[in-house]
């Protein structure tokens, strides 16, 4: 249920861009966006961080897509998401507790955080930190280079699919082992 509540608003953005176009799309998407902030806080009385700065953005950037007839203001909003976490987790790497990633993979993996390096978890900050802006790269390319039904699709399908490629194998990576094989471990300690 919480997947489907966090890409309710590219859901909805998506199919409002086929029925509608860029322009209902994105006050569907505002709405949208709105909605998922008030869902989150009616069911644990907070808000991500991450909902909140995705809720400004969309909100500037669909206004003015919206108003000044131009489509490439929402376009613009997914590379200036991106840059802005590309900073977040840079900043976080030099300051704070322990770099931004880490506290990111101590909701999925609890057993497994305390045995990581702190070198380890700075060289994988430093890895999202260069895929959000690459990312955001890739949007403005996309954006400038195809259609907007390309860039759409480049948007929803896309981005969540490189996503998904840059996290599995971190999360495999950093997943515990497991307790050590009985039998392996007890291999030397056999009496006759």
């Amino acid at each position: 249920m919480q997947q489907l509540v966090d890409f309710f608003p590219l859901i909805a953005f998506f199919v409002a861009f086929k029925l509608g176009g860029i322009y209902v799309a994105t006050g569907v998407l505002i709405v949208a966006c709105a909605l998922q902030i008030g869902w989150h806080y009616w069911r644990t009385k907070k808000v991500k961080t991450l909902h909140w700065v995705t809720g400004a953005l969309v909100l500037v950037f669909g206004l003015a897509t919206i108003v000044l007839h131009d489509a490439r203001f929402i376009q613009l909003k997914l590379t200036v998401l991106m840059w802005l976490l590309a900073v977040a987790f840079l900043v976080g790497q030099f300051f704070g507790d322990r770099p931004l990633v880490r506290r990111y993979f101590e909701g999925v993996l609890d057993n497994t955080i305390d045995t990581v390096q702190p070198a380890t978890w700075q060289r994988l900050n430093l890895a999202w930190v260069a895929f959000f802006a690459a990312v955001g790269g890739l949007n403005l390319f996309v954006a400038n280079e195809f259609t907007l039904d390309t860039w759409t699709n480049f948007k929803v399908f896309g981005v969540p699919v490189l996503l998904f490629l840059f996290l599995v194998p971190q999360v495999f990576w950093l997943m515990p082992k497991g307790p050590p094989d009985e039998e392996s471990a007890g291999s030397g300690n056999h009496d006759a």
